[in-house]
């Protein structure tokens, strides 16, 4: 075990997996080291193409992960997956366990693979993944594959954290429209239709690019479409193409900066009101306080709205004892003082 934060990243950057396992962990826990390990990591980091993988549950997406990383292995590339599955209601794990599915690539120091829960969070990330994929990048991977959870039109907060987003379709699914509409379709830099050996595949196409004639993206990129079968490996190829046409149309106009910054622009947003959640709860927001403020909106003796202003413009020490339940009856429901 390393004795020091600059110790254990010397070891993770050797390539050391059981630190960089136990790094991700501490990650995940929000562990007191975990802070100090990320600031002394990012230094590393922003080498790695973070591609993201996202579309509806039973589309394919880790066997398409799973081909994808045997093929950037085969150009000599290493590569992280990060599979983020459900939460466990019993354990609060993740419950699929996408490692299962990648199983081929256990022995391959080339390949690590980490499966995430959501733990509560919505758009298809556990709210840890930004940092994880911050940790095996710098790490060294070349690529970071991120699997997102497979619920739907939420998933878009991948675009937030990903160089290139895949969405992935597959035929047969019911109403085709409906699971390529707003939400999902507009993130997509590169759609693929997998299991396209089954009837209905030419269908999904035509209907994709009859919404993609309704509108065109701001950077001008037509996002192309791939027909794959993940199980044989059929159309890999080919995605891998799309993908280097992608990363080349970035850099000839200079767009890979400036969607990084925009990423890091709601990032750092979302950073910040984490901390200070974290902070005010740490410090005063007790259970207790917080309970009490419940039972007083729950009862109409506040409304929530006033009540939130009044709290983000209080000094931390007050939050931590709220107005008594005879205090807050004498309260107007608007939250202004009697």
């Amino acid at each position: 075990m390393p004795t020091s934060i600059s110790a254990w990243v010397d070891e993770i950057r050797s390539g050391n997996l059981r630190a960089l396992s136990r790094a991700i962990t501490a990650v995940e826990n929000r562990t007191p080291e975990s802070l100090p390990l990320l600031q002394s990591l990012f230094a590393y980091s922003g080498r790695a193409r973070i591609v993201g993988i996202t579309g509806s549950p039973g589309a394919g997406k880790s066997t398409l992960v799973d081909a994808l990383a045997a093929q950037f292995r085969a150009r000599h590339q290493t590569a992280g997956i990060i599979a983020v599955d459900p939460t466990s209601p019993f354990t609060g794990g993740a419950i699929l366990g996408d490692r299962i599915r990648m199983a081929s690539h256990s022995l391959d120091e080339g390949i690590f693979i980490r499966s995430m829960a959501t733990r509560g969070a919505l758009g298809g990330l556990s709210s840890t993944a930004a940092d994880v994929a911050t940790v095996l990048d710098a790490s060294g991977r070349d690529l970071v594959l991120i699997e997102t959870v497979g619920a739907g039109q939420d998933e878009v907060d991948i675009v937030r954290l990903a160089d290139l987003t895949l969405v992935v379709l597959v035929p047969g699914m019911g109403d085709d429209v409906q699971s390529i509409k707003a939400g999902i379709l507009e993130i997509a830099d590169i759609f693929v239709i997998n299991k396209s050996d089954r009837e209905g595949a030419a269908r999904v196409e035509r209907e994709l690019r009859a919404l993609q004639s309704l509108s065109t993206r701001a950077d001008g990129w037509v996002p192309p479409i791939v027909h794959t079968v993940a199980t044989i490996g059929t159309g890999i190829a080919a995605l891998l193409a799309a993908i280097d046409e992608y990363e080349s149309f970035l850099a000839a106009h200079s767009l890979g900066l400036q969607r990084r910054i925009a990423n890091w622009r709601i990032r750092l947003q979302q950073m910040l009101r984490d901390e200070l959640l974290r902070r005010i709860e740490a410090q005063s927001l007790s259970e207790e306080a917080m309970t009490q403020y419940a039972a007083q909106v729950a009862a109409h003796q506040r409304d929530p709205y006033s009540l939130i202003a009044e709290l983000a413009a209080q000094s931390p020490t007050s939050l931590a004892n709220p107005p008594s339940g005879e205090q807050a009856k004498d309260l107007p429901k608007d939250g202004t003082p009697c």
